[in-house]
């Protein structure tokens, strides 16, 4: 072989560094959940702030990630990674020591914005790290993995670390693997230095980065106030009026924060519509069988923790074993249709549950399509998105899939919720306990019909939008 990637000796340890902090990142999404009412008795939170403990991370996060590329693009990509993970290991540090619930909600903002530079840096050094295209898929296939099924590990392994534990745990335990992957960076990565000529573009920081705040704010608030509330509208149309003058300013702007030539490729641009859609579909999962899991089968936190890992067990072997393997001779969007397909039919099955249900001939079919397809999406996606890409935008271009994952992941949740808990209002006809389960339970249900028609229409415009090409050429014309 004679491309880039073969020539560093090193680039499979650089790829275990890289994973060992995405998936930080992405456990950081979920960890906190199972341990957040045992932190919110130990800090005396009112219920109306606990939800902060999320948001105050996901706000962050999402609203700095193109910032967070832009960086990487400026400073060095390997540079931003060491940044991040120091500033990570800070905030999960001061975090875990929170002596009130104002420090937890600093500490979680501040472990998203370091999030924010840390996962569209470690994206865009894979990126550069591996050329060849079966090396590619193989790196690909690891970190597509990480992406779809660290947020299952991350309910068990903060059910894991609550329960034997306590809760300040599921911060604290970033701090050693923020460390080891500080001492790998050094060691394994390489990168180019920054770009000593370029420039920060303010106004689009501005404008790009406060839409997305705004947009995650709305979608966050629409739960618990619903979607007529002053605190929802009005956010979420500063948001839409925010990112309309972004998108105005990118066009116009010398030296821009996202330039928009990232998009002109069909297959890019198919493939950032298919991962916003995936996501959107595949957070009705987490979000309703944690309660369907809790409150209606009575499993503790760590059961239900484990009941999710065939989830990221079947990402895994989708992403690594099946699409990996695939790839290299397969046209992407094939891959990234039958996923979405396959985890639709994973939906459809766990439509049908019932208060009665048991977990391995009800619950467990349908966990494992749903992650095989994921999987199966998860990887040509990522690797689709990012091939081709000039050298000066990969940072930019990063950010901008996992900015799109992160706000699918918001909609989708709040849709889902939205329309999962009219559906059991509409369905509750008494007060009995069990009466109360069967119209959550018909709720979830509903939701899941839905998740499963977002999955179906992610699988139409895979099929439409990415080229029928092998994915060494899908996305690599130059993007001018």
């Amino acid at each position: 072989m004679t491309s880039a990637s073969a020539a560093d000796p090193k680039r499979w340890w650089a790829l275990a560094v890289i994973a060992l902090a995405q998936l930080m990142v992405i456990l950081d999404g979920t960890i906190v959940n199972i341990a957040l009412p045992s932190a919110q008795r130990a800090l005396g939170m009112p219920d109306a702030d606990r939800q902060w403990v999320i948001t105050a991370y996901t706000l962050a996060f999402g609203g700095l990630l193109l910032l967070g590329g832009r960086i990487a693009d400026l400073v060095g990509r390997k540079r931003a990674f060491v940044i991040g993970l120091a500033g990570f290991a800070v905030a999960s540090a001061l975090g875990g020591a929170a002596a009130g619930p104002g420090t937890l909600f600093a500490a979680r903002a501040l472990q998203g914005a370091f999030a924010a530079v840390l996962a569209p840096s470690a994206l865009s050094l894979l990126t550069t790290t591996f050329t060849d295209p079966r090396e590619r898929a193989k790196a690909f296939g690891v970190y597509g993995a990480l992406a779809g099924g660290g947020s299952g590990a991350g309910l068990l392994v903060g059910g894991l670390l609550t329960e034997y534990l306590n809760w300040r745990w599921c911060l604290y335990v970033n701090v050693p693997v923020a460390l080891a992957a500080l001492i790998g960076a050094q060691v394994f990565l390489r990168d180019r230095s920054g770009r000593p000529g370029g420039h920060l573009d303010v106004p689009g920081v501005l404008l790009g980065s406060g839409g997305l705040v705004a947009l995650v704010y709305g979608f966050s608030e629409a739960g618990p106030r619903g979607w007529t509330s002053p605190w929802v509208a009005a956010p979420l149309m500063a948001g839409v009026l925010l990112l309309a003058a972004f998108v105005w300013w990118q066009h116009r702007a010398a030296g821009p924060l996202l330039p928009l030539r990232i998009f002109r490729d069909r297959s890019r641009a198919g493939a950032f519509a298919t991962m916003g859609l995936a996501t959107i579909g595949m957070f009705g999962v987490f979000l309703f069988l944690t309660y369907y899991f809790q409150a209606v089968l009575g499993y503790p936190p760590v059961r239900t923790g484990l009941a999710f890992m065939p989830v990221s067990v079947g990402i895994v072997i989708g992403a690594t074993q099946i699409a990996a393997r695939l790839l290299p001779r397969t046209a992407p969007h094939t891959l990234m249709a039958s996923g979405m397909v396959l985890a639709a039919a994973g939906m459809v099955l766990l439509s049908r549950l019932t208060v009665h249900a048991q977990y391995v001939p009800h619950v467990l079919p349908g966990l494992l399509l749903v992650g095989l397809g994921m999987g199966l999406t998860f990887m040509p996606v990522y690797a689709t998105a990012t091939v081709g890409v000039p050298t000066q935008d990969t940072g930019a271009a990063s950010a901008a899939l996992t900015t799109v994952q992160q706000i699918g992941a918001s909609l989708g949740t709040v849709l889902l919720n939205t329309i999962a808990t009219g559906a059991t209002s509409r369905h509750s006809r008494a007060d009995s306990g069990t009466a109360l389960a069967e119209a959550m339970v018909h709720g979830f249900s509903v939701a899941y019909w839905c998740s499963a028609g977002v999955l179906l229409l992610a699988a139409l415009v895979a099929a439409l939008t990415v080229r029928r090409g092998k994915p060494s050429q899908a996305g690599s014309k130059p993007s001018a």
